[in-house]
């Protein structure tokens, strides 16, 4: 059964290129998808330190594109922009980590941070502010959203950790256990669910708009920024905190896992 969410003229070029890997059909398709593909790029840019040169995430998500080229089931009824985005991502993802890009002394601090918020937020149930956090740890507010902002990046990549895998979606908060199927696995899914419903009503209020409009509207930074009359690293910053606060309210449960 083809996909029909593909078009007859798209069938024909996949077919050529999952037959024999067609120069023509590979070019058809790098063209047709290099829109999502610069889009996943600029959702990322914008959280990214200078230090990283754009080349390289260009680089990790064409390699992420032609993977998602040969893994992707044409017979699946399923969209290939699901599917590759995922892949693009995924490969950004690992690029970024493999290349170590932030300092260790960073990654520590973030760990921290995290702590506190953990911590502090599992004693008084509610969100806490900056200024409990920085008590908390014995630094300075402007520490604090110092390497907030240093780390925004590792924030993101901490709770997008997801990629896809022979059509399934797997990764650190959707994971598949041995049985696919296994009231365990559905169990760990509605807990993670509920857990991370129950942490985002908890949001302070702009953390909790910068998230839906992220995450759920598809908004990039910058539009989020023209959106809340704020800049793009005040946003970035508000983000990297809710996907901390986000973070923790997940670790109890993997630690299980």
């Amino acid at each position: 059964m083809l996909n029909n969410k593909l078009s007859k003229e798209e069938l024909d070029f996949w077919e050529s290129w999952k037959k024999n890997h067609d120069p023509q059909a590979g070019e058809y398709l790098v063209e047709r998808y290099l829109p999502l593909v610069e889009y996943v790029i600029q959702r990322f840019m914008i959280s990214l330190p200078k230090t990283v040169d754009k080349d390289d995430i260009r680089s990790f998500a064409f390699e992420g594109l032609l993977d998602a080229f040969d893994k992707f089931n044409i017979e699946r009824d399923l969209k290939f922009e699901t599917y590759a985005s995922w892949r693009i991502k995924g490969a950004i993802i690992d690029g970024l980590r493999h290349s170590d890009w932030l300092p260790r002394s960073v990654r520590e601090k973030v760990k921290k941070i995290e702590k506190a918020y953990a911590v502090l937020e599992q004693q008084n149930n509610y969100s806490v502010t900056d200024e409990e956090v920085s008590s908390y740890l014995g630094i300075t507010k402007a520490e604090l959203n110092k390497t907030v902002s240093e780390a925004a990046l590792s924030t993101m990549l901490s709770i997008d950790e997801t990629t896809y895998d022979d059509h399934k979606q797997v990764g650190k908060y959707n994971m598949v256990l041995n049985d696919a199927g296994s009231p365990e696995r559905y169990v760990n899914e509605q807990m993670v669910k509920e857990s991370l419903s129950r942490a985002i009503e908890r949001l302070p209020e702009k953390e909790k708009i910068v998230i839906s409009l992220c995450y759920y509207e598809e908004l990039k930074l910058t539009e989020i920024a023209e959106v809340l009359t704020l800049s793009v690293s005040r946003v970035s910053q508000l983000h990297s905190k809710a996907i901390m606060r986000l973070h923790t309210a997940t670790l109890s449960i993997h630690e299980n896992y």
